[in-house]
């Protein structure tokens, strides 16, 4: 159970990496200069490569987090783990948006500003912390 656990905690923190920086690199693209096509396909091809990359990630963290779960019995029945796994729904929703977000920029219909995405970098931080704290704590 040990080594399932250490595998679930190395692919969250880098799926979580992704959720990060994927938003970093929307504010450089929200902030390029429309005649520089270099750059903004430079930060397009960036952006594709991690959030695949990323979606590779998340896909073995949530399967050893199902096992945990279910087979190991990690949590059944706790109220903490229900709130968790409600966090855990709106990532998968923040990620998805994230590929959302992209499939705008790639077809250049992305009207946000580059303070918008500096905002929405900040979901994932706050995610994480209410994640931690649940796991950790077990306040319910």
């Amino acid at each position: 159970m040990l080594w399932i656990k250490a595998l679930h905690i190395v692919f969250i923190a880098s799926w979580f990496a992704g959720l990060f920086y994927l938003p970093r690199i929307f504010v450089n693209l929200a902030m390029v200069a429309p005649g520089s096509v270099a750059e903004r396909e430079r930060l397009l091809l960036m952006s594709r490569k991690l959030y695949r990359f990323m979606t590779i990630l998340a896909i073995p963290a949530l399967l050893l987090g199902l096992w945990l779960w279910l087979y190991v019995g990690i949590g059944q029945g706790q109220g903490w783990m229900h709130a968790k796994l409600l966090i855990v729904l709106a990532l998968l929703g923040y990620h998805h948006s994230c590929g959302v977000l992209l499939r705008k920029f790639e077809q250049g219909q992305m009207q946000r500003s580059h303070v918008w995405f500096r905002w929405f970098n900040e979901a994932p931080v706050l995610m994480m912390v209410a994640a931690v704290m649940l796991v950790v704590v077990k306040p319910f």
